[in-house]
């Protein structure tokens, strides 16, 4: 028997010439919008109308809040206020009132009120020293001066030129003893080199061990007195440069016949 396949039209699959969305997997329904009723997880772009809850049942009372129904209301007390009856309560026996003292004739002085009314002159008047000051050393009177108004040194007034007499110097003078002068030997000689070319200087250190047989000393081919340069002119001399790189491309001459 021949085997019969369906018809499926021209149509055959191929493979995509770009990605497309098909080739991807996505996570589906899996995602929840957030609810419109109640109070937890609502939705923030919605309107949401005001909601109102039952509140816990305290475990004592606490000072904030009422008394409540435990306290008794006077029979007196109307919803209007007190009934007004008359009431009555017995009190202690008030102490007897002393006699009021009023000051006589004697206690004003109506000569002194004329100093807030008009001017008059300051008045001073005498203290005790306090305790306080008993310890001060301060100076008295006599311990100031004026200053001098004769000589030269006035403070306050302008001076007059002053001449004063002084002895007689023995420097220069005939009877001068010249014997106190210093000789030639008080006097040290100025080196050289501090106002002439300075010459080369040289110094011997101190040997720091004994020379035994076998010490390494230099002989007449170490000195090479033909390279001392302090004494003489130098002639020019040259050296060669650092070895250049050998990665630095040869250079390359076209040479032609």
């Amino acid at each position: 028997m021949a085997k019969t396949e369906a018809w499926v039209g021209n149509w055959r699959p191929h493979k995509p010439r770009g990605p497309i969305a098909a080739l991807y997997g996505s996570p589906g329904p899996k995602y929840a919008l957030p609810g419109l009723t109640g109070i937890s997880k609502h939705d923030p772009t919605k309107y949401k109308a005001p909601m109102f809850s039952f509140g816990t049942r305290h475990d004592t009372g606490r000072s904030d809040c009422s008394p409540g129904p435990r306290y008794l209301i006077p029979s007196n007390i109307t919803r209007e206020g007190r009934d007004g009856t008359p009431a009555f309560s017995l009190h202690s026996r008030p102490k007897q009132p002393g006699l009021f003292q009023a000051p006589g004739p004697g206690k004003y002085s109506p000569e002194q009120s004329g100093k807030l009314i008009f001017r008059t002159a300051p008045a001073f008047s005498l203290s005790g020293r306090s305790k306080d000051c008993a310890s001060d050393k301060t100076p008295g009177p006599a311990s100031y001066s004026l200053p001098p108004v004769l000589g030269p040194k006035t403070v306050g007034t302008s001076a007059a030129p002053t001449y004063s007499l002084c002895g007689r110097s023995k420097n220069g003078s005939f009877h001068e003893d010249l014997k106190k002068t210093p000789g030639p030997a008080a006097y040290k000689v100025v080196n050289t080199c501090l106002y002439q070319k300075k010459p080369p200087q040289y110094s011997m250190t101190g040997r720091n061990f004994t020379p035994g047989e076998f010490t390494r000393t230099p002989g007449p081919g170490t000195h090479h007195p033909e390279q001392v340069t302090f004494t003489r002119t130098k002639a020019p001399s040259f050296s060669f440069g650092l070895r250049h790189s050998q990665y630095v491309a040869p250079l390359i001459v076209d040479v032609t016949e």
